[in-house]
């Protein structure tokens, strides 16, 4: 009986100890996807008005007035989650993530989703930037973005153009004061970069996707 109470105590001992790492873990990874974040942040204005300025978006809005004349399969996207706007869409049907892209970037909005970061809106010419956390305990954000290969897909959904298609075209790792993956430069093409923690936060994943294929013109466009 007296052997029983001992190997008792100590399953339960064990069990609160592997739980309390559990806890201090999680506490430990959310902080750190914080302050990368945060690192990111800090130099978007030094680093990106080159990438984004006025002539760039004076040249993507003369495109999309172009490319919004295209036919693309309508869905209607719910423009509230968990309190926050919510600017598309996102699926990525090979690791059955489907997840709402919130319009506001801040500690706050990146624990209940992923999140618009930088550039272009949604399915418009440049390049969407998009980051998330990738926690475990998080299953509508990007922790399964490390299962991703270059050939995946993804879809963007919103309310103006309707749903596009993208093909995953690269996946590579950068350290938080590289801003490169922000760029607007894409050649008057759609592009997405999914954006997420790695290495023990001390990098980022980045997983760009272009836009697929163009759908079919309507009969007034080719006239």
């Amino acid at each position: 009986m007296k052997k029983r109470m001992i190997v008792n105590c100590f399953f339960i001992g064990a069990v609160l100890v592997i739980i309390l790492w559990l806890v201090v873990q999680s506490i430990r990874d959310s902080k750190l996807e914080r302050n990368n974040i945060q690192r990111f942040s800090e130099y978007d204005s030094q680093s990106l008005d080159t990438t984004y300025n006025q002539d760039s978006k004076e040249k993507q809005e003369n495109l999309n007035s172009e490319v919004i004349k295209k036919e693309y399969p309508k869905e209607e996207i719910i423009t509230k989650y968990k309190e926050y706007d919510v600017s598309a869409k996102l699926e990525i049907p090979a690791i059955n993530l489907e997840t709402y892209i919130l319009e506001t970037c801040t500690e706050n909005s990146l624990n209940k989703s992923v999140a618009k970061f930088w550039g272009a809106d949604p399915n418009e010419i440049g390049n969407l930037c998009i980051a998330g956390h990738n926690a475990p305990r998080n299953t509508n954000m990007f922790y399964n973005l490390k299962k991703l290969k270059i050939g995946n897909t993804l879809t963007i959904s919103d309310n103006t153009i309707g749903k596009v298609e993208y093909e995953i075209y690269n996946i590579y790792n950068v350290f938080p004061e590289d801003v490169s993956p922000l760029s607007q430069e894409t050649n008057g093409k759609r592009e997405v970069t999914l954006i997420t923690c790695t290495n023990d936060s001390k990098q980022r994943t980045i997983i760009k996707a272009k836009e697929q294929k163009l759908p079919v013109q309507r009969k007034e466009d080719t006239i």
